[in-house]
């Protein structure tokens, strides 16, 4: 009886403590074991907060674009004459070459030229002997005039002798000099730097002095656009052009700007020139679609990185005054990139000046 009555008295004292440290036990469980929320365990452990891109939307101008199509040509097309006659020798280009201004592309052969010289050589030997021969006499003549052994008639004689070889020898010094130009002017010198667009001789062709030997067209490559003039009357050099990025190898939009309008009007058409990077590579006479300026209008653009499409529709992430975000459907119209934003994408309904976006 006494070991019945010890027993429930050592549980009794026991446990009170057992029933304290219990829910102690239960309640630091869950705190060490709860998952944290989802997307902040790497927040919490970098200790920054990732900021979303935003924007806020505003009414701008931007041009009316007309799309119209521009030829790559060259500002100056310069053929390579010939300034002798002759037989080309030695042409050194084809079509595509690139020259340099002053660079040899053929020769032209005269053979009556190195003739010409031959004969001439001869002849300036011929009054060079005469020469000496007239310096002789008038050496003997003035020595003679001392003794009086000739008279002053005879000297001036010997004189004039002596000029006439001298201007003899002096003119047919000349014309070998002109024989030597002449053949020296064979040389087909490129008169600008550029490429070649067309070689409408092969060597062995007999040519006149003038004849083109090769066209070349000036490096500096433009854009030749035929705007009609109902479309061009707000056109002015210094206007910005869009280009088609994907025909100049570039994957968003390119730009360029007017050079020049020219002051008349052909068949309804206004001529303009327009430069462009990257269109030096092009062949010459290659159409590329272009969009002019023609005219101004308000209207909303976005960047297009803030419109998505969900099941088929166009929506726009937007934060309300009070903080809260919201997805609202919206109208995009046709692409407007600019310089200062390549991607940007015309909203035609669905928000208003001043709202707030958030890339989604």
């Amino acid at each position: 009886m006494i070991r019945r009555r010890g027993l429930p008295a050592l549980l009794l004292l026991l446990l009170p403590p057992l029933l304290t440290a219990a829910p102690a036990a239960q309640a630091a469980a869950p705190a060490a074991t709860r998952a944290p929320p989802i997307g902040a365990s790497s927040t919490a452990a970098s200790g920054a907060v990732a900021k979303p891109d935003i924007f806020t939307v505003s009414e701008r101008r931007v041009p009316d674009e007309k799309a119209v199509f521009a030829t790559v040509e060259s500002r100056n097309v310069v053929p390579a004459r010939t300034r002798i006659g002759g037989t080309v020798t030695a042409l050194s280009v084809q079509d595509g070459d690139d020259v340099a201004a002053g660079q040899q592309i053929a020769s032209v052969h005269d053979e009556k030229l190195q003739l010409q010289i031959t004969a001439l050589d001869a002849q300036i030997a011929g009054l060079r002997s005469s020469l000496a021969q007239a310096d002789i006499d008038l050496a003997r003549a003035n020595a003679l005039a001392h003794s009086g052994a000739v008279s002053r008639e005879q000297l001036d004689h010997a004189r004039t002798a002596v000029q006439v070889a001298t201007s003899a020898l002096n003119a047919r010094i000349a014309q070998r000099a002109v024989a030597v130009q002449q053949q020296a002017e064979g040389a087909v010198l490129a008169p600008i730097a550029g490429r070649v667009l067309t070689v409408p001789v092969t060597d062995g062709t007999v040519v006149l002095a003038g004849d083109p030997v090769a066209t070349v067209a000036e490096q500096h490559f433009v854009l030749r656009l035929l705007i009609p003039e109902r479309h061009a009357l707000h056109l002015k050099a210094g206007d910005t052009v869009r280009l088609d990025g994907k025909e100049l190898g570039e994957t968003g939009a390119a730009f360029g700007r007017i050079t020049l309008v020219y002051p008349q009007i052909t068949a309804g058409q206004v001529r303009a020139d327009a430069t462009a990077p990257g269109i030096g590579t092009y062949f010459v006479g290659e159409r590329i679609r272009v969009w002019v300026p023609a005219g101004e209008r308000r209207t909303i653009v976005v960047p297009s990185g803030f419109v998505f499409t969900r099941f088929g529709q166009d929506y726009a992430r937007l934060r309300r005054p009070d903080g809260r975000v919201a997805d609202v459907p919206v109208q995009r119209g046709l692409p407007l990139p600019t310089p200062a934003m390549p991607d940007g994408l015309q909203i035609l309904a669905g928000l208003t000046a001043g709202d707030v976006l958030v890339r989604p």
